[in-house]
C-alpha cells in the first residue's frame, strides 16, 4: 500500500513564474549560465548556483549556504511564496508533440526502506552523501523523484476532471516547453487520492535514485529531532505508460590496443555484423546493436539462441554490450568512472555520434535500442541493477516551479 502526501510547497509568484522556473542547472553551458545569471534576475539559477563565477573557489560548505541564504532572499523579496495549506499538485508538460502528466506529492522514505518503493539503478555513495549534505545545508529541494505507478483508469478520469479546471500556472519556455499547474487542495482531492493510492501494491522509481537514497540517509541521521518532513520527500508519480524511456549510446575513445580489422573479427563471436556504411543506422528491436567505426555503420546482431532468458539482468541489452564488448574486448571495467567512455542520450541524433568520431575525440560509437517499463520493472522486482547509464528518461522536472520544505 504506497502512502502518499500533500506538502506546503513554496512555489514562484504567478506573475514571475516562466521567468523563476529554469532547467537543472548541470544541463546548462557555462556560456548559458553565465547569460541567463546575467540577464534574469530572478532565474532560480541564481539560488541552485550562487556565486557563479567563484563557484571553483569556495567550499562545498560555503556553497550549500549560499544557496540557503539566496533561497531565503528570493522568498523575503517575494519573488517565491509559501502555500498556506498542504496540497497536491498536477503538473503537465508539452515537449515536441508529447504530453507528460503527473501529480506532485510527498512519497514515503518507510514504503522505500521496505521496498514498496522500488528501484532499478545503483547510486555511487559519494553523491548520496554529498547531496544529503546539501540538503542538510538547505533545508530544501526542488527536484523530484520521478516515480511510476501501474495505470489506472480511474486516476486516469479523476486527473482529466482536474484539468478542467483553471490552472494556477501556464507558461511556455525558452526551449519551446509549455507547462501547466494545477492545485489540488480540497480535502475531497486529497483524501481520494491518499485511498487510492493505498490500493498500488508497489511504485518505481524511474528518475532520481540518488534524490531518493540522500533523503533516506538524512532521515536516518536525524530522525531523533522529529520532524515530520523528513518522513516524505518530493515525487513525481507518473502513469509507467506515459514516461519515455531512451537509451544512452556509448562513445569509447579507442579500440585498447585492437585494429579495426581484429576488432571486429573479434565481434563476430557473438554477433553477426552487416556493413550499412554511410547509412544513419540504429536498432530498430531488441538484441540488436549499433555501430560506428572507420567512417562507416554496421549493424550487429547479438546471437542470443543460448542465451539463458530467465536471466534477466543477463538479458538486457546494456549489459550484454558491456559483458561481450566494452569489458572483455575494450578493458573498460567500471563504467561510471572510466574516462575512455562518454555517453549520449539516446533523444540525439546519432550524427551526433559520427561527427564526434569523424573529428576524432572518439575512436567508436554503439547505439542501443532502449529499454521498456517491462524491463525496468522485471529487475527492480528481482532487486537486480541496470548497469549505468541504461536509461535516459523523460519528462525533466522544471528547477524552482515546486520546492518541498525540509
Amino acid at each position: 500500500m504506497a502512502k502518499i502526501r500533500p506538502f506546503k510547497a513554496v512555489r514562484p509568484a504567478p506573475d514571475k513564474v516562466a521567468l523563476v522556473t529554469c532547467r537543472t542547472y548541470d544541463e546548462y553551458s557555462s556560456a548559458e549560465l553565465a547569460a541567463w545569471l546575467s540577464f534574469n534576475p530572478y532565474s532560480f539559477l541564481h539560488v541552485i548556483h550562487p556565486a557563479y563565477a567563484h563557484a571553483q573557489k569556495i567550499t562545498l560548505d560555503k556553497r550549500f549556504k549560499g544557496v540557503a541564504h539566496k533561497y531565503q532572499d528570493f522568498k523575503d523579496e517575494e519573488i517565491l511564496i509559501n502555500e498556506e495549506q498542504p496540497v497536491f499538485y498536477l503538473y503537465e508538460i508539452q515537449s515536441k508533440g508529447q504530453l507528460f502528466t503527473g501529480i506532485i506529492a510527498g512519497a514515503s522514505i518507510a514504503d522505500y526502506q521496505n521496498g514498496l518503493l522500488k528501484k532499478h539503478e545503483d547510486t555511487l555513495q559519494y553523491r548520496v552523501e554529498l547531496f544529503k549534505d546539501y540538503l542538510h545545508q538547505t533545508h530544501f529541494n526542488t527536484e523530484p523523484v520521478l516515480i511510476t505507478y501501474p495505470d489506472s483508469i480511474e486516476i486516469n478520469t479523476f486527473i482529466s476532471l482536474q484539468k478542467k479546471h483553471e490552472p494556477i500556472y501556464s507558461f511556455a519556455t525558452p526551449n519551446k516547453e509549455k507547462h501547466t499547474l494545477w492545485k489540488l487542495d480540497t480535502q475531497t482531492e486529497i483524501d481520494w487520492l491518499i485511498e487510492h493510492f493505498e490500493k498500488i501494491p508497489n511504485l518505481y522509481i524511474a528518475d532520481g535514485h540518488h534524490r531518493s537514497a540522500s533523503a533516506e540517509l538524512l532521515y536516518e541521521q536525524e530522525k531523533h529531532l522529529g520532524n515530520p518532513n523528513l518522513k516524505y520527500f518530493m515525487s513525481f508519480l507518473m502513469a509507467e505508460s506515459n514516461v519515455k524511456i531512451y537509451e544512452y549510446n556509448r562513445l569509447i575513445r579507442d579500440l585498447n590496443g585492437w585494429s579495426k580489422e581484429e576488432f571486429i573479427t573479434k565481434l563476430a563471436n557473438h554477433f553477426i555484423i552487416l556493413t550499412k556504411d554511410q547509412e544513419l543506422w540504429k536498432p530498430q528491436n531488441k538484441f540488436e546493436f549499433g555501430m560506428y567505426l572507420d567512417g562507416s555503420f554496421f549493424a550487429l546482431f547479438y546471437k542470443h539462441e543460448n542465451l539463458n532468458e530467465s536471466s534477466i539482468l543477463d538479458s538486457l541489452d546494456a549489459q550484454i554490450l558491456y559483458d561481450k564488448v566494452l569489458q572483455p574486448l575494450l578493458g573498460i571495467e567500471d563504467l561510471r568512472n572510466d574516462e575512455r567512455i562518454d555517453y549520449i542520450p539516446g533523444k540525439q541524433s546519432i550524427a551526433v555520434i559520427k561527427e564526434l568520431i569523424d573529428e576524432g575525440e572518439f575512436e567508436v560509437g554503439f547505439m542501443l535500442y532502449p529499454s521498456d517499463i517491462k524491463e525496468i520493472k522485471a529487475l527492480a522486482d528481482n532487486n537486480l541493477i541496470m548497469p549505468p547509464k541504461s536509461t535516459y528518461i523523460e519528462p525533466k522536472f522544471r528547477s524552482g516551479l515546486v520546492v518541498y520544505e525540509l
